[in-house]
């Protein structure tokens, strides 16, 4: 019978009436209640506690809630309600809040410690999942943040046994002690904030512990005053700063999730295991016991906050180049080289589609020098170049100071064509040293030989014209033939024969132009 009536729907009514069908001459309905009721006092005996002044403190949520309304919506809410009660003196706290999760019971019970003004021993609560993380009647798991709030008071944390409400039959009371002096009196009452109703609930609980209690003669604030607030441990200095602890795998951009938010840690901890601790304002990643990161704390959702000392040495080089970054350096070049970068990242949809470019450009610092590669870049401006390729090939042919050998100069005013204007620059044949070709040779050797020789000068008459006339294009054609080949000295059939010799008697062709040239 015992069994039958912890069964959901069964009742002494149905267990009798059961019995007289069974039994048509047995007991009658108000016997078998008695003689029930007899049978049940003697089925477990209860074992009487003896609570220590200032030994525990008896922890639960009670299981009704308040309703609040919220005055914006009109939405109803509900409100859980927090209570705890000292076993000695059986004083009570009692606190509404919105939920029974990890932050809500930490901040139950900092305020609770704050109501009683000193720290007891040990907390016993019931296996609630945001305190006790493995049930177990000999070494339950107790969640890290709750250990931690342990800690800082100076108290243990002592969970009942599982389905054993008894070892905390303390707190039961108190439970039922609170719902009918907070909850029976608050009914009529509508709450719009949860601030006006914890300040109702301070009323009621005041109520009760002022209250005399019938066996003992006293109120459970006299008791207070003389067992337990006497034997209570001081509390700390600082107030307990929420935390809660998180474990995470590094992922392979060495990054950890919390909350939406993304934080970097060493990237030497890739496919590591980390305990992260995060507060309101930080965020913290200790691995096996030592903190290796530590971040301000980010409310936006699906965003990165990376140290660039957690980065591997190629991605740190790589992430410091910005645009901002490649215009300080192309300023250091000269006001051409910024003209130009900024071009190439604007001519871009993207300005990052433009790195590549920015950066080979600046590159060839190492290889031409500053003056040089200004140069190029004053020459690309001109003629609209924005590749990586152009510039080189400018830097390549550039030249910042006159050569050694003495340079014929074009007339000041001259009537003679653009196209004729190439060979102005061609140095006298007399001081020119004769390129012959050798024998069985080709054109080829005899533009190799004057490769060797000092480079041009940066501007060129033909080149000057045809940008002063707004040819822009051709102007870039003909840089980039300077910049394949030395043909300025040659014609044009002698610079054709010679780029594509085809068969004896072409290679001799050419030959025979590059002589007479020279």
């Amino acid at each position: 019978m015992h069994e039958e009536l912890k069964r959901r729907g069964v009742t002494l009514m149905i267990l009798w009436e059961e019995h007289r069908a069974e039994c048509a001459d047995g007991h009658g309905y108000s016997q078998f209640c008695e003689l029930c009721g007899r049978w049940r006092k003697r089925l477990s005996p209860v074992m009487r506690q003896t609570h220590v002044a200032g030994d525990k403190l008896f922890v639960d949520w009670a299981g009704d809630t308040i309703p609040v309304i919220d005055a914006a919506t009109g939405e109803v809410h509900a409100a859980h309600l927090f209570v705890a009660v000292l076993g000695a003196s059986s004083y009570t706290y009692a606190e509404a809040r919105w939920t029974e999760t990890l932050p809500d019971w930490i901040g139950a019970h900092v305020n609770a410690l704050d109501f009683l003004g000193g720290v007891m021993k040990a907390a016993v609560p019931d296996n609630l999942k945001a305190g006790i993380t493995r049930p177990s009647r000999y070494e339950p798991g107790v969640n890290r943040t709750y250990q931690e709030l342990a800690d800082h008071y100076g108290f243990v944390v002592l969970p009942a046994r599982i389905r054993k409400p008894r070892d905390k039959a303390k707190v039961e009371v108190a439970v039922q002690i609170v719902e009918r002096y907070v909850l029976g009196r608050l009914r009529h009452r509508r709450f719009f904030s949860l601030d006006e109703l914890n300040a109702a609930v301070r009323d009621c609980v005041a109520a009760i512990n002022a209250k005399p209690m019938r066996r003992v003669g006293k109120s459970r604030s006299e008791l207070f005053a003389t067992l337990d607030c006497p034997a209570l441990k001081p509390l700390p200095a600082e107030r307990y700063q929420y935390a809660e602890w998180r474990r995470c795998t590094v992922a392979p951009d060495y990054h950890v999730e919390v909350y939406g938010h993304y934080y970097s840690v060493p990237y030497r901890l890739l496919r590591e295991s980390v305990d992260v601790r995060f507060t309101g304002a930080t965020i913290e990643a200790f691995h096996k016991g030592r903190r290796v990161a530590s971040h301000v704390r980010s409310p936006l959702k699906h965003k990165h906050t990376t140290t660039p000392e957690h980065m591997p040495p190629s991605h740190r080089r790589y992430a410091e180049w910005s645009p901002a970054r490649m215009l300080r350096e192309a300023g250091r070049i000269g006001p051409a080289t910024t003209a130009l970068l900024e071009a190439i990242m604007k001519a871009k949809p993207h300005p990052e589609q433009g790195f590549r470019s920015c950066l080979g450009i600046l590159g060839l610092l190492r290889s031409y020098g500053p003056e040089r590669i200004e140069a190029g870049a004053r020459r690309g401006n001109d003629i609209g170049a924005k590749t990586y390729g152009s510039i080189s090939r400018s830097c390549r042919t550039a030249s910042t100071a006159p050569t050694r050998r003495a340079v014929r100069r074009a007339p000041r005013r001259s009537s003679m064509p653009a196209s004729a204007a190439v060979a102005t620059t061609t140095e006298p044949a007399s001081s020119r040293p004769c390129a012959q070709p050798a024998r069985g040779g080709n054109a080829m050797s005899a533009l190799r030989a004057t490769e060797r020789e000092e480079p041009r000068m940066l501007t060129h008459p033909a080149y000057d014209r045809l940008v002063a006339l707004g040819l822009t294009g051709m102007a870039k054609a003909l840089d980039e033939q300077r910049g394949q080949r030395n043909v300025d000295g040659l014609t044009f059939g002698a610079t054709r024969a010679a780029r594509r010799p085809r068969g004896r008697r072409a290679r001799e062709q050419a030959a025979r132009h590059a002589a007479e040239v020279r």
